[in-house]
C-alpha cells in the first residue's frame, strides 16, 4: 500500500496576485483591472469634430458606399455616441440602398427596374445630402426609409 502525503492548505504565496486597492474616492473599472493612467486612449472629440465626422459619415457614403460609414463607426464611433449614431444610421441606409439596387437589377428584366433604379439613386442622393447637413447642424437624423440592421 502506498501512502499519500498529507495535503497542506494553500499559503499566501500560492494564490494569484491581488491588484492594489484603488485610491480613496475613485471607483474601480468593471473589468477589475486598474484604470489606465491619464493620457492613454483617445481624447474626447470636440463638438465641432463630432459634427464633422457625423457629416462625413453621410456624405462620404455617396462615393464610398457602405465602407465609409463602417470605417467611421469602427474608429470614431468609440469616441462619441453622436458620431456612432450617425455612422450607424448611414451604414443601415447604405445597406438598405444596396438591397434596393439589387432588387431593381432583377426587375430590369421586365423594364420597370430601369425606372426604379433611377428613383432609388435620386432619393438616396437627396436623403444623404439632407442627413449630412442635419448632422453638421448638430441634430440627430433618421432616414425615412431604412432597414435598421446594425444597432
Amino acid at each position: 500500500m502506498s501512502e499519500t502525503p498529507e495535503q497542506q492548505p494553500p499559503t499566501a504565496s500560492d494564490a494569484a496576485p491581488v491588484p492594489p486597492p484603488p485610491p480613496a474616492g475613485s471607483t474601480p473599472p468593471a473589468s477589475g483591472w486598474p484604470a489606465p493612467p491619464p493620457g492613454y486612449g483617445p481624447p474626447p472629440l470636440s463638438p465641432q469634430d463630432e459634427r464633422t465626422w457625423s457629416m462625413l459619415s453621410h456624405l462620404l457614403a455617396i462615393v464610398g458606399g457602405f465602407i465609409a460609414p463602417l470605417v467611421i463607426m469602427l474608429t470614431k464611433g468609440k469616441e462619441s455616441p453622436y458620431v456612432r449614431h450617425h455612422a450607424v444610421e448611414s451604414l443601415n441606409f447604405q445597406l438598405t440602398k444596396l438591397i434596393a439596387i439589387f432588387i431593381s437589377s432583377f426587375l430590369m428584366l421586365i423594364l420597370v427596374g430601369f425606372f426604379l433604379i433611377l428613383a432609388v439613386a435620386i432619393a438616396a442622393l437627396v436623403f444623404e445630402i439632407l442627413a449630412g447637413l442635419t448632422a453638421n447642424r448638430g441634430e440627430l437624423y433618421r432616414y425615412p426609409i431604412n432597414i435598421r440592421m446594425v444597432t
